[in-house]
């Protein structure tokens, strides 16, 4: 049975591939379930990760922290190009906006 505190991230989708529903989460990208409806998949997704969570338990291994329940600081660091820094540079001048403004802008559409 799933964990009814259960606070990680799935998300269900058709596979073509397999002519069936895929279920996925994201704090376990190696882990999949398929199944013929939604419901179904949801369901044994959140099960497998439970089953694997016990598992990693009972050997004493980390177990990942839900993405929802994470605190991000809104900060990280991205390398671009030179040529791209520069034209970022001159367009937030442009529109008379900090650099930092013009990218959280642009990454937030």
């Amino acid at each position: 049975m799933a964990q009814k505190d259960d606070k990680y991230t799935y998300r269900v989708t058709w596979s073509e591939d397999d002519a069936e529903y895929v279920g996925l989460c994201a704090e376990f990208p190696s882990l999949s379930w398929l199944a013929q409806t939604p419901q179904a998949t949801l369901n044994g997704i959140r099960k497998l990760v439970s089953d694997v969570i016990a598992d990693m338990v009972s050997n004493g291994e980390p177990v990942p922290e839900p993405i929802a329940t994470k605190r991000f600081s809104g900060k990280f660091v991205v390398r671009v190009p030179p040529d791209v820094h520069r034209q970022l540079a001159l367009e937030a001048a442009e529109a008379g906006v900090s650099l930092n403004r013009l990218a959280s802008a642009k990454l937030s559409r």
